[in-house]
C-alpha cells in the first residue's frame, strides 16, 4: 500500500494542529455568504485582536453558545446584565470591550440589515459581489492590511461596528471568502477543492 502525499497548504495551515487545518481545508476563503455566518466571523475576528485565530477557533462554539449561536437579533437585544454574566465565563475571551461589542456589532448589522436587505448584500458590496483571487507565492507577501480593508473597515466604523480596524477587516475578508489568500501552491488555492 502505498502513502497518500500530504497535501500543500498555506503556510500558516501546513505545521498546524487538526483543528487549524481543518479550518483551512473547508472553511477559510469559501464565499459566505449567511447573515448569521458573516456576523459570527465579524464577531470573531474581532475577538482575535491582538490574539491568535487558534485561540478563538478553538473557543467558538463557547461563543456560538454565549452569544445564542450568532443570531443577530437576540444577540442585539441582550441585556447589560447578560453580558456582565458572559464576563465570568472562562470558556471565552473576557475582555469587556469585545464582549460589549458583540451585541453593539449586532445593533448595527440590524441597520444595514434594514437598509441593505441583508449584512451579506452590504459586506460584499465591498468587492462588488464576487471573490478576489490573489496569487501569492509566499506568505510573506499576504498583506495585512489593503486600501480596500482600510475603506471596510472606515465605513463600519461609521455605523457603529466596533473592533473592525483595517486588519481585522483584511481577515473578515478572506475567512469568508471575499477574498482568496490561499497560496498558488496550495490545494485550496483559486477554489480549489
Amino acid at each position: 500500500m502505498t502513502e497518500t502525499p500530504e497535501l500543500q497548504r498555506c503556510h500558516w495551515a501546513a505545521g498546524s494542529d487538526a483543528l487549524m487545518r481543518d479550518y483551512h481545508d473547508t472553511e477559510w476563503g469559501v464565499p459566505l455568504h449567511d447573515d448569521r455566518a458573516l456576523f459570527e466571523f465579524l464577531c470573531l475576528e474581532g475577538a482575535q485582536a491582538g490574539l491568535s485565530w487558534r485561540t478563538v477557533l478553538a473557543r467558538r462554539d463557547n461563543y456560538r453558545k454565549a452569544f445564542h449561536d450568532f443570531e443577530i437579533a437576540r444577540v442585539a437585544a441582550m441585556s447589560d446584565r447578560e453580558l456582565e454574566e458572559r464576563l465570568l465565563d472562562p470558556r471565552i475571551i473576557r475582555n469587556r470591550l469585545k464582549v460589549w461589542s458583540t451585541r453593539d456589532n449586532a445593533i448595527a448589522a440590524t441597520k444595514v440589515i434594514a437598509e441593505f436587505g441583508s449584512l451579506d448584500s452590504y459586506l460584499w458590496s465591498f468587492v462588488d459581489g464576487r471573490t478576489l483571487r490573489n496569487h501569492w507565492r509566499s506568505q510573506a507577501e499576504v498583506p495585512a492590511s489593503t486600501a480596500l480593508s482600510d475603506r471596510m473597515s472606515k465605513a463600519l466604523k461609521k455605523r457603529g461596528f466596533r473592533f473592525v480596524g483595517s486588519t481585522i477587516c483584511y481577515s473578515l475578508l478572506q475567512a469568508t471568502g471575499m477574498i482568496d489568500d490561499h497560496l498558488v501552491g496550495c490545494f485550496r488555492h483559486n477554489g480549489s477543492r
